[in-house]
């Protein structure tokens, strides 16, 4: 369904028929939007934002990314949470065509490369994945884009290195429903790929006594939003995301952050060339209290494998924080913005 300026279409599907409720709602002048948060970390709750907010949001991406009216913007991502709304939002505001799509793990199958143009898209890395699967499709799609988002999950070293072959920029993104989609970005291709998040343009950062980082901006009503991100703070404007504070496994008095002992992991993967769905996480332990576990989805690895991963673990991070168990799951759950859902699958296990 295409959504030109100062034309809404006829729905055929009850998708596309909440896409265009939306879209009306806002035209309408509505000053207030209730949504849901995604759930991934934490119990998913309604949040009401402001017209103002969202609309402060837009303009800023759009002037991030240099987008114009006429510019075609790609909506694949689901239009009850943050991400997906906030796409309508910009091609209201932008006077951006807006190709809405429902939610699939490859959305650009429903676009005809030489006739359906898209500038500007923003996608999870799931949907990343999927459509590197099908490059002869995909990437005369991706490389005529003016910038694309990966946002909603961490991005792995394997996607990372999958996205070199994408000439068009593509940016990881940091941000939530309270901050009204992203607040800052890292290139992750090409020549100015970094590791580093760069804060967009008016939004403030610091962090509390914990290291973890707080934001203002136009987006959130200049009220500080404290989260529970530990970051590395380079300056007033640049940050490295280390992990999160409340995932934290406290093993035999060892503090470890899960999501360093993922990234030894995926390095290694991404050396072997192969992709596949993990996490690590602390389950309860009597003796440790809390011991490491590695969820990994699909088939098991092999021994060889996991002998070499507690070997680097080990050597990067010392012995505790050495994955004890492997919990094979055929299929992780995921939440409905298709984030891998780590409380379920463990709880699960529990």
């Amino acid at each position: 369904m295409r959504i030109a300026p100062g034309n809404l279409p006829i729905p055929q599907t009850e998708y596309e028929a909440k896409a265009i409720a939306f879209c009306r709602a806002w035209l309408s002048g509505q000053s207030e939007f209730t949504l849901r948060t995604s759930g991934s970390t934490g119990t998913p709750k309604p949040i009401t934002l402001s017209r103002r907010q969202m609309k402060a949001s837009a303009l800023l991406t759009g002037h991030t990314f240099g987008l114009v009216p006429g510019d075609h913007a790609l909506a694949c991502l689901n239009v009850d949470y943050i991400a997906g709304v906030m796409m309508l939002v910009r091609g209201l505001e932008l006077g951006l065509v807006i190709n809405v799509v429902e939610p699939s793990s490859n959305p650009l199958l429903a676009l005809n490369p030489e006739t359906e143009p898209v500038n500007f898209a923003a996608f999870v890395p799931l949907q990343m994945h999927a459509m590197l699967d099908h490059p002869g499709h995909s990437l005369p799609i991706l490389n005529r884009m003016k910038a694309i988002l990966v946002g909603g999950a961490a991005v792995d070293r394997t996607l990372e290195d999958r996205l070199q072959t994408v000439s068009a920029p593509v940016f990881s993104t940091y941000g939530m429903t309270e901050t009204v989609s992203h607040v800052a970005v890292r290139r992750i291709n090409g020549p100015n790929r970094t590791d580093v998040f760069q804060a967009l343009k008016g939004v403030e950062i610091g962090v509390d006594a914990r290291n973890c980082l707080f934001i203002k901006a136009a987006a959130s009503d200049f009220a500080t939003i404290q989260t529970n991100d530990v970051v590395d703070l380079i300056d007033s404007f640049h940050f490295r995301l280390l992990g999160r504070a409340d995932s934290i496994i406290n093993s035999g008095g060892v503090k470890i952050q899960p999501e360093r002992v993922e990234e030894v992991i995926a390095e290694l993967l991404a050396k072997e060339g192969m992709a596949a769905r993990f996490f690590v996480a602390g389950v309860p332990d009597e003796r440790l209290g809390q011991q490491v576990v590695l969820f990994l989805e699909g088939k098991e690895w092999p021994e060889s494998r996991h002998a070499v991963i507690k070997e680097a673990v080990q050597l990067s991070m010392g012995p505790y924080a050495v994955p004890r168990k492997t919990v094979q799951v055929p299929v992780f759950s995921e939440t409905p913005t298709g984030k891998i859902d780590r409380k379920a699958i463990v709880s699960a296990y529990q």
